[in-house]
């Protein structure tokens, strides 16, 4: 939806508007396309995404995805007034609110069916 969002906004930009807004970096390698990138430039790679095999770690890693993914979306709020770009931010922003509220359940189930003696909440069917 965002890349979606940025086609939209720069789609009929003109070459001086290019160069102005310092698009014409990211302009030159990909006109105007949806290219998956961090604000700072890092093309989006499969490396991203963590998974260790153990429900704990996993959860944990997930909570901590949404989170930042929500922070995101919260930095461009405070950036932009445009009503057409607020609003399916705002709609993004809380489904990574109930993603995160998800995976905390789900993490509370697995800690919940831990041995009440295991505090370190480590899986013990690996140790």
């Amino acid at each position: 939806m965002i890349s979606a969002i940025l086609y939209q906004l720069t789609r009929n930009l003109s070459i001086d508007e290019i160069k102005k807004s310092g698009f014409d970096t990211y302009f030159v390698d990909h006109t105007t396309g949806i290219y998956p990138q961090a604000a700072s430039g890092a093309p989006f790679t499969a490396a991203y995404f963590q998974s260790k095999g153990d429900p704990i770690t996993d959860l944990t890693e997930n909570l901590a995805a949404e989170q930042k993914a929500r922070t995101t979306y919260d930095n461009i709020l405070r950036m932009v007034d445009d009503p057409d770009i607020i609003d399916p931010i705002r709609f993004l922003r809380q489904r990574e609110i109930v993603h995160f509220q998800r995976f905390g359940e789900g993490l509370r189930i697995v800690q919940d069916n831990l041995n009440s003696k295991n505090f370190y909440a480590f899986n013990p069917s690996f140790d």
